[in-house]
């Protein structure tokens, strides 16, 4: 979840909101030289069709290009198709500096560290699930703490959660709260190598210690969905990512670090912005990039925080995982063996990390942000399990609660954005302003007509994730592919959803 507000732009801004120094350099991809803002290191790259690149606020322009200014920038500054105006990096913005010459900014990765995406499978149908759907959501719901400031029902003590941020899902595997394979299964195994407790403030600690395996607020929820044969795209990758059976059902939620994360972000900013150039003498075009060089003591010990913060995401979305596993196998009278309950993939898409990527036909090793933006690695690509070398990683990109979500797979034409695609669909209006033209609990009633049962921690924050408030997921799924970013492999159609 990303905290900043911002505005939709009326339709004559958005006629005055594209730069006239764009420059279209494919179908799908548009450029602003360094001449279109003083400090610019290395050009910016928007991926958008036209209808989607009409849709931007002016502000995703600024900001791609304030990116551009950051010491140590390789190659290009990128927004991806589902790009919105964010906190210093647009939400969707995606860019590599050098370890040695580069900077390492919050701004750049989010408040909500480490929120991500997780689908899970089942072997039930449509049929077998959808007479007992209102029973199913109505018990996930009590099972799944949400709103803003829910605590879990794991009882952790601040000395223990130190160990679970440092551990990650390693910590719920040696706590019967996950399985062997759910771990492999999960981005870096569940876990960022180097993650530091002692590098989070006793105030991060605080509000992130009672909140593992909660939801949270926001655009966060847990969803059941159904893959229909008329949504398979590519039949085969989907099988050999476990969808196999006509109207299969699935679940797939989304949710991060919470008030942790959130907090780790908050302490570093402040950091950073009272060594940025004083200290290191790096030019402050936006206070929200505030940034420090990624080898710097500062500037370690906030990867080393953001890890912990990555951890904490890892572990909350296990714990749900694990409460989902309960309510099924209760509701169905089944174990979770038995209802094929195995997870297709956990991904993220709100990190640094130190990846290894051509560069100018050299392998190097660059620290990539990724703001709102998902990894999607392809064939052969190191570090994905064996059973997805040959068909790429999958991608999750999610949709409103209104109109589904996807199944992708990453390709090795990403190579250009560092192995990187969209997030989800990327809002068109700010939620002060879905408020005001969509009225939550008639909005709930009109979803049960449709046939989708909804329940909700509030009638503002449902009313705030209504579908307009999105861009249109399938405009967006293409437009990745077109791209060459990641390809469709399904279209998952929500029937119950659960949220904050």
């Amino acid at each position: 979840m990303n905290m900043q507000m911002h505005r939709s732009l009326t339709t004559e801004e958005q006629a005055m909101s594209l730069p006239p120094q764009l420059n279209k350099i494919s179908d799908t991809v548009w450029e602003l030289p360094v001449s279109f803002k003083e400090g610019m290191r290395v050009p910016a790259r928007i991926i958008a069709t036209e209808s989607l690149l009409d849709g931007m606020e002016a502000g995703v322009f600024e900001q791609a290009a304030n990116v551009a200014c950051l010491p140590g920038i390789i190659n290009y500054s990128w927004c991806m198709p589902d790009g919105h105006w964010g906190y210093g990096f647009p939400i969707g913005g995606v860019a590599a500096f050098d370890p040695d010459s580069g900077v390492i900014s919050p701004g750049g990765i989010g408040f909500d560290i480490n929120c991500g995406m997780r689908l899970v499978l089942t072997t039930l149908t449509e049929e077998e699930v959808r007479p007992r759907i209102r029973e199913l959501v109505d018990q996930l719901f009590l099972a799944i703490p949400t709103g803003v400031g829910c605590s879990g029902f794991v009882r952790c003590s601040r000395s223990k959660f130190r160990r679970v941020i440092e551990h990650g899902s390693r910590w719920c595997l040696e706590n019967g709260l996950a399985l062997p394979e759910d771990l492999e299964m999960t981005e870096e195994g569940g876990c960022f190598e180097g993650a530091d407790a002692d590098a989070c403030s006793d105030k991060a600690i605080e509000r992130g210690f009672d909140q593992i395996g909660t939801l949270g607020s926001g655009n966060h929820y847990c969803e059941i969905q159904v893959a229909r044969p008329e949504n398979i795209f590519d039949e085969t990758t989907a099988r050999a990512f476990g969808i196999t059976i006509p109207n299969q059902i699935v679940i797939m939620f989304h949710c991060g670090s919470r008030g942790f994360g959130h907090q780790v972000a908050t302490d570093y900013l402040q950091t950073f912005l009272k060594v940025m150039t004083g200290k290191y003498g790096i030019k402050l075009y936006d206070r929200e990039l505030a940034c420090a060089p990624f080898r710097s003591p500062e500037g370690q010990a906030y990867f080393a925080a953001m890890k912990c913060a990555a951890n904490m995401g890892f572990a909350n979305r296990q714990v749900i995982l694990h409460r989902i596993r309960e309510v099924f196998s209760r509701l169905f009278r089944r174990s979770p063996e038995d209802l094929g309950m195995r997870m297709v993939y956990d991904v993220a898409h709100n990190t640094a990390k130190l990846e290894q990527h051509l560069i100018d036909g050299q392998l190097r090793q660059v620290l990539v942000h990724r703001k709102g933006a998902t990894r999607s690695f392809g064939p052969g690509m190191p570090g994905l399990p064996d059973c997805y070398r040959e068909t790429g990683q999958p991608v999750i990109i999610g949709g409103s609660m209104e109109t589904g979500s996807y199944l992708l797979a990453g390709q090795a034409s990403s190579a250009p954005t560092f192995c990187t695609t969209a997030h989800g669909s990327g809002r068109t209006m700010s939620r002060h302003q879905a408020k005001k033209m969509v009225q939550g609990r008639k909005l709930l009633g009109e979803m049960e007509q449709r046939g989708i049962h909804v329940r909700t921690a509030s009638y503002g924050g449902l009313a705030e994730e209504a579908g307009l408030a999105y861009k249109d997921i399938d405009v967006v799924a293409r437009a990745t592919e077109e791209a060459g970013l990641s390809r469709r492999v399904a279209k998952l159609v929500p029937i119950g959803n659960i949220k904050g």
